[in-house]
């Protein structure tokens, strides 16, 4: 099991409300990720789901059953926290099963769920080790290890690979990817960091000043958001915005070219992903403006194209490219990958 439902829930600090009535179905085994800008209330409201702030207003259930007002520790679930929290003078082996220890399991049944977060987690040559003898992802593994054994309804991960380095996020991000394939157990995961989320997430929560924006699987949010803010948010580099009017069946780009049109309704932004664009001849093109910058990255290169009144885009290009800042240039859109969005910011196509 491990079903979670939260029915309007909402959180207030005296007169400051952080978390403004959220609705959210998480299925059972389903690996959710929350998502956006520091302040936007994903760590407090994953602290409510966890017991460890209370909920305001609203109710929380888990596989059905209310626990709005239940302690941590009679909700069944396992919290990863950014610091690992593992104690100094004890082995690998001892802080995996103090919890249980705590509990009064007795040592048969500690040990074989020990071994078993050991041999999940790839910690059965460490489990002597203390804690100042491991890596910083060795430690973290050993954080989730101490979750595992408690055999959890799910697990709740805030921010667990911010402390790591560059590398070493890359691969325990892999790392929790197969646990979840191997435990099938429901995930619950917080970050800032897009590219986990892209990468981990069956569905992404983003939110946006406490509520949610948009609720998907990562390519429905990467290729249909449905605002501005998701736009702008998904995606490394992010969606290219340009003012823009319709008419008649037709985007008109002030100074520039016109394009398809199919919305009901009249938008005012246009929004592009830089892979989605080509480049062109200046007569060719949906607009046209002078090389500001080059970004290298060896597979790919950006290229950042001053337009003039409708501001910088962002081009990906495979590979290099052989034209030099101060050259002029052409973009033509894939008109079938165009986003518009309305007065509001709402998408409307």
């Amino acid at each position: 099991m491990g079903s979670i439902k939260l029915n309007s829930v909402e959180k207030w600090y005296g007169a400051a409300q952080v978390v403004k009535g959220i609705d959210l179905a998480i299925e059972e085994g389903e690996f959710i990720v929350f998502v956006g800008p520091s302040g936007c209330g994903k760590s407090t409201l994953l602290r409510m789901i966890g017991g460890l702030e209370d909920i305001s207003r609203g109710t929380l259930e888990i596989d059905g059953r209310d626990v709005t007002a239940e302690p941590p520790a009679k909700r069944g679930l396992a919290m990863v926290f950014q610091s690992y929290a593992l104690y100094p003078h004890m082995s690998v082996k001892d802080n995996m099963g103090f919890g249980l220890k705590t509990a009064g399991a007795p040592k048969s049944e500690i040990d074989e769920k020990v071994d078993h977060a050991a041999r999940t987690l790839k910690l059965e040559p460490y489990l002597d080790r203390r804690p100042k003898d491991l890596s910083g992802g060795q430690r973290q593994r050993v954080a989730i290890g101490r979750s595992i054994v408690r055999d959890p309804t799910a697990f709740l991960f805030d921010e667990p690979l911010s402390n790591l380095d560059a590398a070493l996020r890359v691969e325990m991000r892999h790392e929790i990817a197969k646990l979840h394939q191997n435990l099938k157990s429901t995930m619950i995961y917080v970050t800032h960091d897009q590219v986990e989320a892209m990468t981990l997430a069956d569905r992404i929560v983003v939110l946006e000043f406490g509520k949610i924006a948009q609720v998907g699987t990562p390519r429905e949010l990467y290729e249909r958001p449905q605002n501005l803010f998701v736009a702008q948010f998904i995606g490394s580099p992010k969606m290219n915005i340009l003012e823009c009017t319709t008419e008649s069946g037709e985007f008109h780009l002030d100074g520039f070219a016109r394009g398809a049109f199919t919305g009901e309704y009249s938008a005012t932004r246009l929004g592009i992903r830089p892979e989605h664009i080509d480049l062109a001849s200046s007569k060719d093109g949906h607009c046209s403006g002078v090389v500001d910058l080059i970004e290298y990255l060896g597979s790919d290169s950006f290229v950042i194209v001053d337009c003039g009144k409708l501001g910088k885009v962002n081009v990906r290009c495979v590979g290099g490219t052989d034209l030099k800042v101060g050259d002029e240039t052409g973009l033509k859109f894939h008109e079938d990958k165009i986003s518009f969005f309305d007065l509001h910011g709402d998408r409307i196509n």
